[in-house]
């Protein structure tokens, strides 16, 4: 199995939770580890946590994905707030996941790492929390499988989370999405180096997975985007400019994630639904009681507005900002200016 401790930050921390874990749909985890960092100084009261949830392929490392929302007066304030961020359950970066060690077989768990949900995420988050003192959080945000997790949270947890701000998410994976997902995942298994889920270091499925990704950033962005900044322009004689940007952004997920984990957090995303096992959706979404504040990417194909305008009318204590970039999904990561006021401004309301 491949290793990514390599692109993990200097500065992560590690928590163990020793206890087993049991999965939402019944898997069984001997152990976790979350990896995690955080920014600033927790306050007396342990009330001025801001928590981050981060998106299919981020990590911990907040301040390099989403690194112009750190400033002083910007949505993450160091001088102010504790904020904290971790590596979701099933990914490769320092949180247990497919490319950790099984401590009941000697193995790495790779396939065999139980099936997941967003639930367990955000219950590994909370357990994490309470590890660190923390019971109350004045607000947890993130895009795209991290809204997915905020809007969790508000259901698994509302007695802890004051606040919610999700963006670019739904409140259900639609069947859109889920063809996405499965698409890109049979890129990943009809990968000749693909052998049941196993594969050496050598000889990763690097062609499927870059080929996932291609797939992917297809719909991260928008069809103006890809106008805009590629039109028809050539690389050289044989290669359109957009072809060689895809090639690139394929090449560099290889060389950072893990195809196992891959798989494994898509149909994470794929089984999102907050009204599972809770009841009809309407009613579901009617019984969110906490304020939350939802950014729709006007331009964004993947989680189209109305799903978030969907979540705004059904949750009653709910409003709704747009951010009108061309850019597509991945929106929240490119206008980071507009996107940190418009997290700061939240917080200010939510100041007693």
């Amino acid at each position: 199995m491949r290793a990514f401790t390599e692109i993990i930050s200097e500065k992560t921390c590690y928590c163990d939770l020793n206890a087993p874990f049991t999965t939402e749909l019944g898997g069984v985890l001997p152990s976790v580890r979350v990896a995690y960092r955080t920014w600033g100084k927790l306050n007396a009261e342990k009330d001025n946590v801001i928590l981050i949830c981060h998106a299919l392929t981020g990590s911990a490392d907040a301040d390099g994905w989403w690194e112009g929302m750190f400033s002083k007066g910007g949505a993450f304030d160091e001088s102010t707030d504790f904020i904290i961020c971790t590596n979701v359950l099933g990914s490769c970066y320092g949180t247990t996941g497919p490319v950790s060690l099984n401590l009941l077989t000697g193995s790495n768990y790779g396939p065999d790492f139980p099936f997941i949900t967003i639930r367990d995420m955000v219950h590994v988050q909370r357990l994490l929390l309470a590890g660190l003192g923390i019971e109350r959080v004045k607000l947890a945000v993130g895009a795209s499988l991290g809204g997915m997790q905020v809007l969790e949270w508000g259901f698994l947890y509302p007695d802890v989370v004051k606040a919610l701000m999700p963006m670019g998410a739904s409140g259900r994976h639609s069947s859109w999405c889920i063809g996405q997902s499965e698409a890109q995942r049979q890129a990943i298994y009809a990968d000749r180096d693909w052998n049941d889920g196993w594969y050496t270091e050598a000889h990763p499925p690097a062609k499927g997975l870059a080929a996932a990704r291609m797939m992917a950033m297809c719909s991260y962005r928008s069809f103006e985007n890809f106008q805009s900044r590629f039109g028809r322009e050539l690389q050289n004689e044989k290669t359109f400019k957009v072809e060689s940007y895809l090639h690139h952004q394929g090449r560099k997920l290889v060389e950072r994630f893990d195809a196992n984990s891959y798989i494994l957090l898509t149909k994470a995303m794929d089984m999102h639904d907050l009204a599972r096992g809770r009841g009809e959706y309407e009613e579901v979404l009617g019984s969110m009681q906490s304020p939350v504040e939802i950014l729709s990417i006007n331009s964004d194909i993947l989680y189209p507005k109305e799903e978030q305008e969907e979540l705004a009318r059904l949750m009653p204590k709910s409003t709704i900002l747009y951010l009108d970039e061309p850019y597509g999904h991945d929106a929240f990561l490119i206008d980071v200016e507009k996107v940190s006021g418009m997290v700061r401004n939240f917080l200010d309301r939510l100041e007693p």
